[in-house]
């Protein structure tokens, strides 16, 4: 069942639709060979990738992260120098090893396919797995698609293909796993389920308890209390650990060939020559007023670069976002005086209910709705964890997630040459100040506005549906069109 943890997962740039889900579909797929008996009998696999994955994939390490996962690699596990070289390898060696040990011939040219004219009617992000023995014929076919955040949702072979220019007929039914379908009522059989927030602050104002109270409860019903709290230490372990690793990177430019150079290592000198925050045992005040921009701004360019250059970063929830929570999370950590371990528990599990609700009702990706639904929805997550630990009610974080996200709606995703790098990069940093300003107006009030959560997020799937197509992460649009990529 669905778990609000599940909003943030480890894994590794730069994509979590485009890098993290494909490498899941794929070890799934070798999974399953390997369990129905069948790979001692694969001669070679064919991948076949379609819509935004055929359009931006190679700038997202798509093909890479297939291989890993044919390989049996998982994304938070997998090695990170090994997977800029995985392609490299097996096509220079002519062979990939499935789950690690079956050695089957591979075609660079022929067995990775970017069908750049063709999209699968359910969703944007598909992909096509094909197993054949030694004589052609097929052992095994299955289509999966890559949903947003790394989640991933089996389809089914016949589904239709449509122009990469169409939009989605309305008698395409969205990819569904029958052992996770989205949208069940959130932890079915736990003690407070919900599927609105309308109906989360209910359940708050009637039990009497915040919104990480609820979440606690749930999460807790189904795993140990120390299994809760170990989860979320990791999280917040592997984001502090990122923003670290940004920060100290002696790497002078990103991958890709834009040469975009990696700037937090040079703002950190120069921050940490006045004060270093990261290094200091006191926080410096107790008041939202005292933030300081700049430090925010590098902590989620940090983790943005890290995730572009293919490091280890928490999904939260897509990786193209994700050096917004850590940010305002990190800025909660050294900014307030009163933070502590309990704080950063109430922050994740507050944003993940929040993310949950994006999920469930919405999106969270970008090739479905734009970057409203991954930089957007990040803020609006960040905006309620911080209102949370800062003393808001549930009115309060409320209102702080809904002012996130409505002032990111109609975002679109156009990065230049399919990369997550520009605008993808300084567009966390922006999100994270502007989900502490979000804080700072919502706890000025008494939790009372006019727009609710509910609405609001609404109004993001809509405006992800009305939105063109080339301005959803296939790099046809926007600036992507407009910069001279050198």
């Amino acid at each position: 069942m669905f778990s609000v943890l599940d909003m943030f997962t480890i894994g590794v740039g730069p994509s979590s639709s485009h890098t993290v889900g494909p490498m899941c579909a794929a070890q799934a797929f070798a999974s399953s060979l390997e369990e129905s008996g069948a790979v001692s009998r694969v001669g070679r696999i064919r991948v076949v990738l379609y819509g935004s994955l055929s359009l931006t994939g190679l700038g997202h390490g798509t093909d890479r992260a297939i291989l890993a996962g044919l390989e049996g690699n998982v994304p938070a596990t997998v090695d990170t120098d090994y997977l800029l070289s995985v392609r490299e390898r097996c096509a220079h060696d002519g062979t990939i090893h499935v789950n690690g040990t079956n050695a089957i011939a591979y075609d660079d040219d022929g067995d990775m396919v970017f069908d750049r004219w063709k999209r699968l009617a359910p969703h944007p992000n598909g992909m096509r797995f094909q197993a054949f023995d030694a004589q052609g014929n097929i052992i095994d076919e299955q289509v999966w698609y890559s949903i947003g955040g790394g989640f991933i949702r089996r389809g089914r072979i016949d589904d239709a293909l449509i122009s990469n220019h169409e939009q989605t007929p309305a008698s395409s039914q969205p990819p569904k796993d029958s052992g996770n379908d989205e949208t069940a009522e959130y932890g079915d059989g736990v003690p407070y389920p919900f599927v609105s927030c309308d109906g989360l602050i209910d359940l708050c104002r009637k039990h009497h308890l915040s919104i990480a109270d609820v979440v606690w409860a749930n999460e807790t019903a189904r795993r140990s209390p120390q299994e809760v709290r170990d989860r979320l230490t990791r999280i917040w372990n592997v984001m502090s650990h990122c923003i670290d690793a940004g920060c100290a990177s002696a790497t002078p430019t990103l991958p890709g060939g834009l040469d975009v150079p990696r700037r937090a290592p040079l703002m950190y000198r120069r921050l940490a020559a006045n004060s270093d925050v990261l290094r200091r045992d006191r926080r410096i005040s107790s008041a939202l007023e005292s933030s300081d921009s700049a430090w925010v701004a590098l902590f989620a360019m940090s983790v943005s670069e890290e995730n572009a250059g293919g490091g280890r970063v928490v999904t939260a929830p897509t990786n193209g976002s994700a050096g917004i929570i850590p940010a305002v999370l990190e800025y909660y950590w050294h900014f307030v005086e009163s933070a502590d371990d309990e704080g950063v528990r109430t922050f994740l599990l507050t944003a993940g209910a929040v993310g949950y609700l994006f999920k469930r009702n919405a999106s969270i990706s970008g090739a479905e709705v734009g970057c409203q639904g991954e930089v957007g929805v990040a803020c609006s997550m960040a905006a309620a964890g911080l209102a949370a630990v800062m003393g808001g009610t549930p009115e309060q974080v409320e209102n702080a997630a809904e002012i996130g996200i409505e002032h990111n709606l109609g975002l679109t995703c156009d990065p230049v040459g399919g990369l997550v790098q520009i605008p993808c990069i300084e567009r966390n940093a922006m999100a994270a100040n502007t989900a502490i300003n979000a804080v700072r107006m919502a706890m000025l009030g008494d939790g009372s506005h006019i727009v609710s959560l509910d609405q609001a997020i609404a109004t993001m799937k809509q405006t992800g549906e009305d939105m063109m197509s080339k301005y959803k992460e296939t790099s046809k649009g926007g600036l992507a069109v407009n910069v001279v990529e050198c």
